[in-house]
C-alpha cells in the first residue's frame, strides 16, 4: 500500500539513497548559492515517503520550485546535520528527529504557518522560543498495546476495546498469561527497548518519571516510579517477557510478528507495518492498561524546519507552508499514515484491513483521554533545547538493562539515570 505510520521512534531506513545523501551534504546551500527554484528536503523513514513525493510534485507544478527529497538513515542523522552545519551545508528544509543547539539559530520563524487559523495546528506541540516558532511536527505519535487477536480468540479470553473502559496491568497480564498457557505461546508480552516507551509504563503506573525541576536539572523520581521499574524488571523473566529485548537488543517487532507472543507494547507507527506484513494471524490494537493512570507517551513525529539558506530561504518556507495547508496536509496524513497535528480534518486512511482503521480510531481516543503527563517527555526536550542544552537519553536503556539483568535495584537505577542526565547539563 506504500503507507507507514509515524515510524520516527523506530526509523530503520533500510532503503536509503546513500549517494544522494552524500551529494546533499556536499552541495548544501548554506552559503546562499544555487538556484532558489530548487531546494532540498531531508527526512528519515523506512517507508513513509510517498506523501512527500506526491506533494513535491504538486508544489513544483504550482510554484515552479523543485524539491529534492533526501531520505537519510536515522542512525547518524543528527550527526549528519551537525556536520552539515559546521560545513555551512545544511539542507534548505528538513523533517528532523530533534532540534540541536548547534544549528537552531539558523532556523526560520514558522509562526505565520503555525498561527494560521485555517491550518488549525495544535500550538501546544510546536517548538517555540518566545513568539518565534522553530519547528512544527509533521505528526503526532503515541505509545500503545497490540495483541495477537487469534491467540486471544483461540483461548476464549476477552479484552477491552474502549479506552474509556480499559484494564489494569494486573488484569492484562493475567489475561495474557491465560492466553499463553492455553495456546502454548512463548511469551505474554514484548516491550520496545526505548527510553520513550518506558515512560508509558511509568506514567500508567502512577509515576512521574524523569522530569526537569525549576532549577533546570532532572529531579529525583517519586516512589511510584521506583516501584513501577521494580515491577517492570520482575516481568522480564523469560516467561512473561524475554530478557533479551532489554539486555541484548532482540527485536520485539520480529518476536510479535512470529505469532508466538500474546501482546506487544509499542506505538502507532507499527500499524501500517502490521497491516502489510502480518498475514499468519489476526492482530488488534487495544487500550493501554491504566494502573491507576490513563496515560501514554505522546510524542512528535518529524519536526519540520526551514533553514535560513540565503536566496533559498523564501522557497524553503513556501514548501513548509504548502505542506501544512489543510487540503495538502490531509493528503500527507492519509498517505503516510499520520496521526495529525492539525484538528478538524476528515481523514480516510486507505488501509484495506479493518484492524488498521480501528487502530487509528483507538489511538485518537487514547490521546483524548490521556493524562497531561503523557506529553511531559516532549516538553522536557523543548525546555532543554531552549536552554541550549543537549541531553541524550540512551543511558536510560543502559541502566534499565542492568536492572533487568539483576545487576542493580530500581533505586540505584533511577539514581544513575538522574545523575547521568544531569551530568550532560552544563
Amino acid at each position: 500500500m506504500g503507507i507507514s505510520a509515524s515510524a520516527r521512534k523506530g526509523w530503520l531506513a533500510a532503503s536509503v539513497v546513500g549517494a544522494l545523501v552524500l551529494g546533499a551534504c556536499s552541495s548544501g546551500s548554506g552559503s546562499g548559492d544555487g538556484d532558489p527554484k530548487s531546494i532540498t528536503f531531508w527526512f528519515s523513514t523506512s517507508a513513509q515517503d510517498q506523501g512527500y513525493t506526491d506533494l513535491a510534485k504538486e508544489f513544483e507544478a504550482k510554484e515552479g520550485i523543485k524539491v529534492e527529497i533526501v531520505n537519510v538513515p536515522y542512525d547518524g542523522y543528527q550527526d549528519k546535520l551537525s556536520q552539515a552545519a559546521q560545513a555551512n551545508a545544511l539542507p534548505d528544509t528538513a523533517s528532523v528527529p530533534s532540534l540541536d543547539p548547534l544549528w537552531v539559530n539558523q532556523l526560520q520563524d514558522l509562526s505565520s504557518i503555525a498561527n494560521a487559523e485555517a491550518n488549525k495546528i495544535n500550538k501546544n506541540l510546536v517548538t517555540a522560543d518566545g513568539d518565534k516558532v522553530l519547528s512544527i511536527p509533521s505528526d503526532v505519535t503515541a505509545a500503545g498495546l497490540y495483541i495477537n487477536k487469534s491467540l486471544f480468540d483461540k483461548a476464549g479470553v476477552s479484552y477491552p476495546t474502549d479506552p474509556a473502559q480499559t484494564w489494569t496491568w494486573t488484569d492484562f497480564l493475567a489475561a495474557a498469561t491465560k492466553v499463553r498457557e492455553a495456546t502454548n505461546a512463548k511469551y505474554d508480552l514484548v516491550y520496545d527497548n526505548s527510553a520513550a516507551r518506558i515512560r508509558g509504563w511509568i506514567y500508567t503506573h502512577g509515576g512521574t518519571g524523569f522530569q526537569l525541576g525549576a532549577d533546570g536539572k532532572f529531579a529525583a523520581p517519586d516512589a511510584a516510579t521506583v516501584t513501577a521499574l521494580t515491577e517492570f524488571a520482575k516481568i522480564n523473566d523469560d516467561k512473561v517477557m524475554p530478557k533479551s529485548v532489554w539486555t541484548s537488543g532482540q527485536d520485539p517487532n520480529a518476536l510479535f510478528k512470529s505469532g508466538q507472543v500474546v501482546a506487544y507494547y509499542s506505538g502507532v507507527w507499527q500499524v501500517a507495518d502490521f497491516a502489510d506484513s502480518i498475514t499468519d494471524f489476526e492482530w488488534a490494537s487495544v487500550p493501554s492498561p491504566a494502573q491507576p493512570t490513563h496515560a501514554t507517551d505522546i510524542n512528535l513525529g518529524g519536526k519540520m524546519v526551514a533553514f535560513n539558506n540565503g536566496d533559498k530561504a523564501e522557497s524553503a518556507k513556501k514548501w513548509i507552508d504548502f505542506v501544512f495547508q489543510p487540503a495538502n496536509y490531509t493528503k500527507l496524513a492519509q498517505t503516510n499514515g499520520y496521526l495529525p497535528i492539525e484538528t478538524g480534518l476528515t481523514l480516510t486512511y486507505p488501509f484495506e484491513k479493518k484492524a488498521a482503521q480501528d487502530a487509528f480510531a483507538l489511538y485518537i481516543k487514547e490521546m483524548e483521554l490521556a493524562d497531561p503527563i503523557s506529553s511531559s517527555g516532549q516538553a522536557n526536550q523543548t525546555k532543554l533545547l531552549l536552554a541550549k542544552q543537549k541531553v541524550e537519553d540512551a543511558l536510560i536503556k543502559t541502566e534499565l538493562a542492568k536492572l533487568v539483568n539483576g545487576e542493580q535495584d530500581a533505586q540505584k537505577t533511577v539514581d544513575a539515570i538522574v545523575t547521568g542526565l544531569n551530568d550532560q547539563i552544563k
